[in-house]
């Protein structure tokens, strides 16, 4: 390259980076709303890693083997649109001077399945960087279990940008810890150290010595000492995709609101536009034209439209490789088409066990355990675990094998025994990390062909609540796996046992909440969750034992499907009093209802392991469940009431838990608290009586 060349290539560069920035910040000035400060110092990383690294197509967004991108600094989302647009994404310019308005395809902070190219919702700090953790996971299985030496049809990197806030989020370090102990090194992080949060410097709470602390995490980390340093930032990259055996973070020293005159490396431009006069200087300053705004010159597009041919050839270069693949292997082939389209085996509900009336019973995350294992043999993209509970959750998944990273040095020995220590075994050991887990179960859902689920406590669902708010708005294909349901559990007292969890629960849009009362209405809650492709769901489950109901006697579980169905009727469709009940409980109103039958009351049983299920149905099957007439109702559930005044109405009651529990066995707690035969048939008959 002769000095004319170099010269007119750093020209291009240096224009194709100011059009990301000015790109970026007119779009915030005319939302008069949005974060410049970070567009403005990290347009250069961003641009080196799109136009140099990113495997991509931007006409085909959902290659399946294409470099995942993630901006865990969601607030920095108009750089995000401005890379999407010029890169060649169907995002128009219209869109981009649209920022953060009524019905745009451009909002505040990034969401998944709105903006094309936009692999995961991020604005909630820490949360991008646990998806991409769940992103590597999924690719370093699904590589493990498809590639061969002569075929590597799985290969590709999960790259983001990470800030200072999402350091500082406890969500992070867990992912790190773990990501570092998996060895996953095709995870590639470039944090930009700007050194500035939103209300000042990070010197007033944030001193620890970054690169220190992602060594003991295990990472391979370096520094970019200047952020405007193209050369210095691709070697980074070039480093770090050559580091197999750990995750990398790239320290790139920025300025946030670089260019600004008066607010370069202030507070003042991390979390609001620049304002129309400073605006203006930083044009100036960094000789841009002042007019018109979005001002893309023509040689930056063609430069940046560059991305569309390269990422057509990269996906055809790819699919003659998957022909050959699906010749040489035709069996994993088509496994591994079924699993990138998410589609189940034609067979799999085969695997679904019946379970035989018993009176003692079982524990419905027994029967979930059971069942589960029963089902990963048939759906090869179950894989997932718990927050180190699998004893107690029954979520291992047995003969599977374990994901963990190839042996190091002093733990030859340590884990061998659970399992297979690569990345091929379907069991994720997360550890004591529900925040992260929660987070790195969106990434393997988000990435696709894994269905991913994990499993705690109900009472520690708290600590994943954020990443289940936002696997709901993303429509994420996760299932949660929540044991030891309520005061049941007993002697751990009410520290772990759930009051209000399950209310929460409820509460979350687009999440699917099933309680299930026994065995076979927890293998329906499975087939429920499984066919769930665009509804993450939730599985509460028992730690005692609950009667398997005699569905000769009873109607079918498969009616769990509804939400909520008539267990019986003594009342023939004109029932004096319906008993509704949750769970565990529902048991404890079969045998209320039989005594309250001897003693001639019509009574209605009702068994409603799913609100959610139960409103998705039309308003007739409402009213054949709940007449209207029929305004003697009481529900039975052994958590908080609230929610329950829209089934029993102004006339019925609940009998439920509105205080925390105690530490006794459960039979006593629940004893104490009221929930009896004859506390249940004591205030059905005082219903009857008003």
């Amino acid at each position: 390259m002769n000095l004319k060349q170099e010269s007119q290539n750093q020209n291009l560069d240096t224009l194709s980076i100011n059009t990301l920035r000015f790109l970026s910040i007119d779009a915030i000035e005319k939302a008069k709303s949005g974060h410049p400060g970070l567009p403005l110092g990290a347009a250069p990383m961003a641009y080196v890693l799109w136009t140099r690294f990113l495997k991509h197509h931007p006409h085909n967004p959902s290659w399946f083997d294409r470099d995942r991108f993630v901006l865990s600094a969601g607030h920095g989302s108009a750089l995000l649109y401005s890379l999407l647009h010029l890169t060649g994404y169907d995002l128009p310019s219209e869109q981009i001077e649209r920022f953060r308005q009524w019905g745009s395809l451009t909002p505040g902070h990034p969401e998944r399945g709105l903006t094309p190219g936009v692999e995961t919702t991020t604005g909630p700090l820490g949360q991008g960087f646990g998806n991409g953790v769940g992103m590597a996971i999924a690719e370093a299985h699904l590589a493990a279990r498809f590639n061969r030496p002569d075929h590597q049809i799985i290969s590709h990197f999960t790259y983001g940008i990470v800030s200072d806030g999402d350091l500082a989020e406890g969500i992070a370090s867990e992912a790190a810890s773990l990501a570092g102990h998996l060895k996953l090194g095709k995870l590639i992080y470039l944090y930009d150290d700007n050194r500035v949060t939103l209300a000042a410097s990070t010197g007033l709470t944030f001193t620890e010595n970054v690169a220190q602390r992602f060594d003991a995490y295990g990472w391979h980390t370096q520094t970019v000492s200047d952020g405007n340093d193209l050369a210095e930032i691709h070697r980074a990259l070039e480093s770090a995709k050559l580091e197999t055996d750990r995750p990398s973070i790239i320290l790139v020293r920025t300025h946030i609101g670089y260019g600004s005159p008066h607010k370069q490396d202030s507070f003042e431009a991390h979390g609001s536009p620049l304002g129309a006069e400073e605006t203006k200087l930083t044009k100036q300053k960094l000789d841009w034209p002042l007019e018109p705004p979005f001002y893309i010159p023509e040689p930056v597009l063609t430069h940046y439209r560059r991305a569309i041919e390269k990422g057509k050839q990269l996906e055809a270069d790819w699919l003659v490789k998957f022909k050959a693949y699906s010749q040489s292997y035709p069996e994993l082939a088509t496994e591994l088409q079924q699993l990138m389209a998410g589609q189940l085996p034609s067979d799999w509900q085969d695997a679904i066990p019946r379970f035989p009336s018993d009176a003692k019973g079982m524990a419905t995350r027994a029967a979930s355990g059971i069942i589960l294992n029963s089902l990963a043999q048939k759906v090869p993209g179950l894989m997932g675990g718990s927050a180190d509970l699998n004893p107690s959750t029954y979520t291992a998944l047995k003969d599977l094998g374990d994901f963990e990273s190839p042996l190091r040095d002093g733990w030859e020995q340590q884990g061998k025994a659970g399992g297979t220590w690569d990345y091929f075994g379907r069991n994720i050991h997360f550890g004591i990390r529900e925040h992260a887990m929660g987070a790195i179960l969106n990434g393997m859902a988000a990435h696709g062909a894994l269905i991913p689920f994990g499993a705690t406590f109900l009472t520690f669902s708290d600590y994943m609540r954020p990443s289940i708010r936002l696997a709901a708005l993303m429509g994420l294909h996760v299932i949660y796996i929540f044991t030891h349901d309520s005061i049941a559990l007993g002697e751990d007292g009410p520290t772990h046992q759930s009051v209000e969890h399950l209310a929460a629960l409820r509460l979350i849009p687009n999440l699917i909440v099933i309680r299930p009362a026994d065995a076979n209405e927890t293998a329906e809650a499975w087939k429920i969750a499984l066919q769930s492709n665009h509804h993450p769901v939730a599985l509460i489950l028992s730690r005692q034992n609950l009667p398997v109901l005699s569905r000769e006697l009873y109607s079918p579980a498969e009616e769990l499907a509804k939400g909520a169905y008539i267990l019986a009727d003594a009342g023939h469709g004109n029932p004096d009093l319906i008993l509704i009940a949750t769970g565990s409980e529902v048991s404890l109103i079969v045998t209320a209802g039989q005594v309250l039958a001897e003693q001639g009351v019509a009574v209605r049983l009702v068994s409603m392991p799913s609100w959610e299920l139960f409103e998705a149905q039309p308003k007739n099957y409402h009213e054949s469940v709940f007449p209207p007439v029929v305004r003697k109702r009481l529900a039975v559930e052994a958590g908080v009431t609230t929610g329950w005044e829209r089934y029993v109405g102004n006339l019925g009651a609940v009998i439920g838990v509105d205080r925390f529990g105690a530490s006794a066995p459960g039979d006593v707690v629940m004893k104490e608290y009221g929930f009896t035969v004859d506390n249940v048939v004591k205030r059905a008959l005082a219903l009857l009586a008003r």
